[in-house]
């Protein structure tokens, strides 16, 4: 509630072109107990004067040379928070009343001025005006709470992404780089598909978890330098489910993205990826996005089964394919949104290339992929090692 001394250290004003009336007011509201009361006979002034002191209340003349007490109210407006004048106009003509009224005025006094009838008004207009301000107050206060408390869950989901992030780090030295490469990656390319921020924001802090269901598979099959048997691969594919279940079910969208991505990221446009062989826009955005970002990466960087390419190599595969990798496996929209901006993609990489090991050899053009026949009892894998 308004207390009496927060009403009496109210700022006031008092405006009108007649000296009389000004001294009338100002000794009123004075013997009143209003320790802040000013006074102005020239209208023009008084928006600068409310903007640079923040007036409580106006009490205001409506007939002014200069400026008007409609064109003074115009003028207010446009300086006060919220579009809430504290104005009481002042006016001899009951037939501008209810005009003042729709401008924004708060109240009016009648002239010849009842002075008991006046500081009535004050009183009420004052409480009124005191209030509001004390709710917009709270309201920011409680605006920033919630903002604060927004920053403190968007903070929470991103700790969770890093230790998931970190934990998935720890079986492979050459992740980290690798993961921080895919989140500059997949932002860029989003952006050159015409997505906003935000979901630049998403794809960002989520595409780190494609891999987060390679927890779950053991070093023997992770680090294999040679082709996989049937069993193996399976067992190699099921990171994808894995990593979904890992992450669906969650109320951040971090979460729900990366859990996309998890799944999807090894799907191709043309439907011959994995797990669910899902095709053309079956398949998330974000994980169609992540496919073709991975492979680059995968490309330009040396694993247990294979060298380093440098880029031209890379984008040479991308582009035309190697037997392995087709150009039919990326959504075209998107392939050629990448192959337009491939030094984009190429700068990433080099700015953010974490170790020796990920810097291409000399060998400038990718080897001939031979497929490789592992016997397993009556079981026969034809399959070529996986980029990623």
């Amino acid at each position: 509630m308004i207390n009496v001394h927060d009403m009496l250290q109210a700022k006031i004003l008092i405006v009108d072109d007649l000296a009389a009336n000004v001294s009338l007011l100002s000794r009123a509201l004075t013997a009143a107990g209003y320790v802040s009361v000013d006074s102005t006979m020239a209208p023009q002034t008084v928006r600068d004067l409310h903007a640079r002191n923040g007036y409580d209340l106006i009490l205001l003349d409506l007939h002014m040379p200069v400026m008007d007490g409609f064109q003074v109210m115009e003028a207010v407006r446009r300086v006060e928070p919220g579009d809430y004048l504290p104005i009481i106009v002042i006016t001899a003509q009951p037939a501008l009343k209810l005009r003042a009224l729709n401008a924004g005025a708060k109240d009016f006094i009648s002239k010849p001025f009842d002075l008991a009838e006046v500081l009535a008004r004050v009183h009420n207009m004052l409480e009124t005006r005191l209030l509001y301000k004390e709710l917009h107050s709270y309201n920011r206060m409680l605006e920033s709470r919630i903002r604060t408390r927004t920053a403190d869950i968007h903070d929470s989901h991103l700790e969770t992404i890093f230790a998931m992030t970190r934990a998935a780090e720890y079986r492979d030295e050459d992740t980290g780089a690798h993961v921080q490469r895919i989140s500059y990656y997949c932002r860029e390319l989003s952006g050159q598909l015409g997505m906003d921020a935000d979901f630049g924001d998403l794809i960002f802090f989520a595409s780190p978890m494609h891999d987060i269901g390679k927890i779950g598979v053991q070093d023997s099959i992770l680090l294999k330098p040679s082709s996989f048997t049937q069993t193996e691969w399976a067992l190699m594919k099921a990171h994808t489910t894995m990593g979904a279940e890992i992450l669906v079910g969650s109320k951040s969208p971090y979460l729900q993205m990366g859990a996309a991505i998890a799944l999807g990221h090894h799907e191709r446009w043309d439907g011959s990826g994995y797990p669910n062989g899902e095709w053309g826009e079956n398949i998330p955005l974000a994980a169609r996005i992540m496919n073709i970002c991975d492979v680059y990466d995968a490309l330009r960087s040396r694993r247990p089964y294979k060298s380093a390419y440098d880029h031209d190599a890379a984008m040479s595969i991308i582009e035309h394919g190697d037997g392995r990798t087709r150009p039919e496996h990326f959504d075209p929209t998107i392939l050629d949104a990448f192959c337009r901006n491939q030094q984009v993609f190429r700068d990433i990489f080099e700015a953010r290339t974490g170790s020796e090991a990920e810097r291409p050899s000399s060998q400038t053009r990718p080897d001939p992929v031979v497929p490789l026949w592992i016997g397993t009892g009556n079981a026969v894998a034809a399959s070529a090692q996986p980029l990623s």
